[in-house]
């Protein structure tokens, strides 16, 4: 079956006046006609808040009860004291001053995600124009920052994501594979909902889920009804 007719297969059983349960999102995914490799499933949120207002930023940091299912390349910037720590909790790049000035040179980038010991991040500025427009740039808001680096990479490895919201008042996540059990996709589903749910800012007012979106990767948008989502 070709993509647009899995596509246009999927679509056809939806409803596009309706938002379905997380049960009912998961079935549809599940039946829907599989692609040739595992697709990855994501949550889009569209919320009600000011983006340009400091107070109504939407930033954290959530790791899933099963995963993402998607391995991360993890670069570790730290001085060589924690050096061999980090290379033992399964760091795929130890990052130097060297790395620093390499980085900053060439804007290349082979890693996924990116942390550090705070010694590192004065220097780590040399490359922040490179870092930090693709949101690479290690953050204490993000866990990213901080003395114990083996559980950063640890944490990072077990599938912790990091979100924030984007200039249009979005918000994505990777919440699984399609190939994951329906349960487990019903409680990565779930667990993101209540993140964002507990992350409103106080002086966002009116509706603040206005619309939530699960998708695939060859697949239609499905609505997810929020309220029906539970904990």
């Amino acid at each position: 079956m070709t993509t647009g007719k899995r596509f246009a297969a999927t679509e056809s059983k939806l409803d596009k006046k309706k938002s379905y349960s997380v049960n009912e999102v998961v079935a549809l995914i599940k039946d829907s006609a599989p692609a040739k490799f595992d697709e990855t499933v994501e949550l889009h949120f569209n919320l009600g808040i000011d983006p340009k207002m400091g107070d109504q930023q939407i930033r954290g940091t959530l790791t899933l009860p099963h995963g993402t299912g998607k391995s991360k390349k993890v670069m570790a910037f730290v001085d060589a004291a924690n050096a061999d720590a980090a290379k033992a909790a399964g760091a795929d790049f130890i990052g130097t001053e060297e790395t620093i000035e390499a980085l900053a040179k060439t804007g290349k980038i082979e890693f996924d995600v990116a942390v550090a010991v705070p010694a590192m991040m004065p220097k780590l500025a040399k490359a922040a124009k490179v870092l930090g427009p693709r949101g690479l740039m290690p953050n204490p808001k993000t866990d990213t920052v901080g003395p114990n680096i083996a559980k950063m990479i640890q944490e990072q490895k077990a599938g912790k994501l990091s979100f924030k919201n984007d200039a249009t008042a979005n918000v994505h996540m990777i919440v699984g594979k399609v190939s994951f059990d329906a349960s487990k996709l019903v409680d990565n589903l779930n667990m993101a909902v209540e993140a964002i749910r507990k992350i409103k800012p106080t002086t966002s007012k009116g509706i603040y889920i206005k619309s939530c979106t699960v998708t695939t990767t060859m697949g239609p948008g499905i609505k997810l009804d929020t309220g029906a989502a539970v904990v």
